[in-house]
């Protein structure tokens, strides 16, 4: 079974985001007015989230316990570790803000639809994938600027009350709105699926394309042509999907669990590093903060597609 790793239109956007702010950036008043708008797009995607995710959820997922603790420990825990401890590595070599990146990877969620794909090609516990990485964005919402919070330290710009305030107006404040409408709008937002799932897209470039104009203005292309970072996200990657299988093989689950498990732990979610970064941090430290996520993102789906393939044909009579 033959699986491309760039089906997901998502990789093309966020890399025409990021093509486009390098070359024609919002600078000045232009860039002020496009953060503004980003803040309003960012309410209106973690809106739609809370609306999309069922109120059950939670309550399967409390039954699934032996899977989803562990795996809650394993990305809000080790990741960050490993995030954490792979900074050190990149700080001879790579600019502090870009050394601050390899944390801010580790701090964040699984992504959502990825994982899920993945897993269902895989052949793993498709529901599990779903349920895991789902509830792992809710949790991202509160752990995840937390986590940054203690191991960013003085790199980060917009951290202390303004960032909780703005955290708590942008991300949880519309996601709770959502879960209260969730039994009036989900079915109209169901109907129109397809539709989101582009609005969605566009939000999220929308964030990157901000926090990479900032980046622009500081000659991001300056470190860009190195090979010192390409490697280092190449081993967080190793370490992420070897720890993930490894983890799961250790808590004896099942091979369709295991499964679900290495795809829902070691991904990372440009849906919520994109929008957190624009809010968290200035525009001209976003870009460079961000950029880890967004070629890990590539890599892993680089990675994932013949992995899944692999695993289907193993699990194949």
């Amino acid at each position: 079974m033959r699986l491309s790793s760039f089906k997901d239109p998502m990789i093309a956007l966020l890399v025409l985001a990021v093509l486009i702010a390098l070359v024609a950036p919002a600078t000045g008043e232009t860039r002020a007015i496009a953060q503004d708008v980003t803040d309003i797009a960012i309410f209106v995607l973690f809106l739609l989230n809370g609306i999309r995710v069922p109120h059950g959820e939670l309550r399967r997922a409390v039954t699934s316990w032996r899977y989803f603790i562990p795996l809650t420990l394993f990305v809000f825990g080790a990741m960050t570790l490993a995030g954490w401890g792979f900074s050190y590595l990149a700080a001879p070599v790579l600019p502090p803000l870009v050394v601050l990146g390899f944390i801010y990877l580790g701090i964040l969620p699984s992504t959502v639809q990825s994982a899920t794909s993945y897993t269902t090609l895989a052949g793993g516990t498709v529901a599990l994938a779903v349920i895991g990485a789902a509830l792992l964005n809710i949790v991202g919402v509160f752990v995840s600027p937390a986590l940054l919070a203690v191991l960013g330290g003085a790199g980060i710009t917009g951290a202390g009350n303004q960032a909780i305030v703005k955290i708590t107006l942008i991300l949880v404040l519309p996601f709770a709105i959502g879960q209260l409408l969730q039994s009036r709008l989900a079915p109209w937002l169901a109907e129109r699926r397809n539709k989101i799932v582009w609005l969605d897209r566009g939000i999220i470039c929308l964030a990157v394309y901000v926090a990479m104009s900032g980046a622009a203005e500081q000659d991001i292309l300056g470190w860009l042509d190195g090979l010192a970072w390409l490697a280092l996200l190449g081993l967080v990657l190793l370490v992420a999907h070897l720890g993930a299988w490894y983890a799961g093989g250790l808590l004896k689950l099942p091979r369709g669990d295991r499964i679900a498990f290495l795809f829902a732990g070691a991904q990372k979610s440009v849906a919520v590093g994109a929008p957190l970064a624009a809010i968290v941090f200035a525009p001209e430290v976003a870009g460079f903060v961000i950029a880890p996520l967004l070629l890990y993102h590539l890599l892993q789906m680089v990675l994932a597609a013949p992995l899944a393939s692999r695993f289907s044909v193993d699990s194949q009579p």
